[in-house]
């Protein structure tokens, strides 16, 4: 790979930051951590420095800001705290790849910093596409920047297109496991609880994630991320429901042929392939052995009981900033669902209506992404206050 890359990870200690830092510590002869950053995990994130030894470390929640600076004050690492200093960090001359990992929306702003700095993104955070995805892809032209995907679908049809970038694009199929609710029908899900939620069957996640995979709306935002990183249109782009997780997604050519990328579901081949392409690194990752999966299943997903999907096509094909409405309500929703304060069928009607009642921007400029976040976060909030 030539000289060793410095990493900057917004969000090193959730589920794809840490293991980025596995996949970093396997080879510690390709990269160096130059910046982690975290929200509140505080004994997490001063574990992380300790042992990674980055140039900085921001802690977002300021609350937290003394505990981390006296923790790492004879370790030689920058200490900085707050949204400012976290969309500050990711302009500095020393990082080649900035990793944004952080959860939802809050990607957004340090994602944009990143860009227009010029640096290399690898991207964990689907929600900085989704709410914004023309005003990012538009700026990273501009800037010269390569976004690479994270999400191991998206580096699905990444994988499948190298090679192929002077070969039309007929459709993308993007697979789904289908969740820990697969084949149950709407009465089934009424009581559904947040323990029974978290159980994905395939993957090992956060837990909005794995909400989100729970009721589909996670594959409705990876639809939308890919429209934005592959250029594609609405109509190009299909959904599968694939219960073993082993065909990460396929690219179907002008002249019918399909590629598909396989593997066992495991976040940090992808995470690793972001972070090294054009390369590839020599691995421990488990292998796949196709006699332990003598079927490979597939079939339509469900769209009148998880109706987050199909929220998802219809906020894409409106366009403007309805992306940003569903991505708003959601968050919204999930939390609240977290909190036991929403019931599991509840999280999509909260997301309905907040499509249908926020106003419409066609063309939305950043300070339009914004307030229509925040004001769509209070519109759903009432709404859980009404449940």
């Amino acid at each position: 790979m030539g000289k060793k890359k410095n990493i900057a990870i917004l969000g090193s200690t959730g589920s794809i930051g840490t293991q980025a830092l596995e996949v970093i510590a396997a080879h510690p002869e390709a990269f160096e951590v130059e910046v982690l950053t975290a929200q509140n995990n505080a004994a997490l994130l001063i574990e992380q420095a300790i042992k990674f030894k980055p140039n900085a470390v921001v802690i977002v929640n300021e609350d937290h800001y003394t505990t981390v600076k006296d923790a790492l004050a004879k370790e030689h690492v920058k200490v900085y705290a707050g949204e400012k200093a976290l969309a500050d960090i990711v302009q500095m001359d020393t990082i080649d790849l900035v990793l944004t990992a952080l959860v939802g929306y809050s990607g957004l702003r340090p994602t944009i910093k990143a860009i227009e700095a010029g640096k290399t993104i690898a991207l964990a955070n689907k929600e900085t596409l989704v709410v914004a995805g023309d005003l990012i892809t538009r700026l990273a032209r501009e800037k010269g920047v390569n976004i690479y995907p994270v999400d191991s679908e998206h580096s699905a049809i990444f994988q499948c297109i190298v090679g192929e970038f002077h070969n039309k694009i007929e459709k993308i199929i993007l697979t789904a496991s289908g969740g820990p609710f697969r084949g149950r029908k709407k009465d089934e899900l009424v009581a559904v609880t947040k323990a029974q939620a978290l159980k994905h069957p395939n993957w090992s996640m956060g837990a909005k994630v794995t909400i989100d995979s729970a009721t589909l709306m996670n594959k409705g935002l990876e639809v939308i991320e890919a429209k934005w990183l592959f250029g594609l249109r609405t109509n190009q782009v299909e959904v599968v429901v694939h219960p073993q997780s082993i065909i990460h997604s396929l690219v179907q050519f002008e002249d019918g042929s399909i590629k598909a990328q396989m593997g066992l579901p495991d976040m940090k081949l992808p995470i690793q392939f972001a972070m090294t392409f054009p390369d590839r690194l020599k691995s421990d990752f488990p292998r796949f052995d196709f006699s332990n999966y003598p079927s490979l299943t597939f079939e339509k997903p469900d769209t009148e009981t998880f109706r987050n999907l199909a929220l998802a096509f219809d906020a894409l094909t409106r366009g403007g900033n309805m992306p940003c409405v569903l991505n708003a309500a959601n968050e919204v929703a999930v939390a609240g669902f977290l909190k036991d304060s929403v019931g599991f069928l509840e999280m999509s009607d909260i997301v309905e209506r907040c499509l249908s009642k926020m106003d419409y921007v066609v063309n939305p400029s950043y300070e339009d992404y914004v307030n229509t976040d925040k004001e769509t976060r209070a519109r759903a909030l009432e709404m859980i206050k009404s449940v």
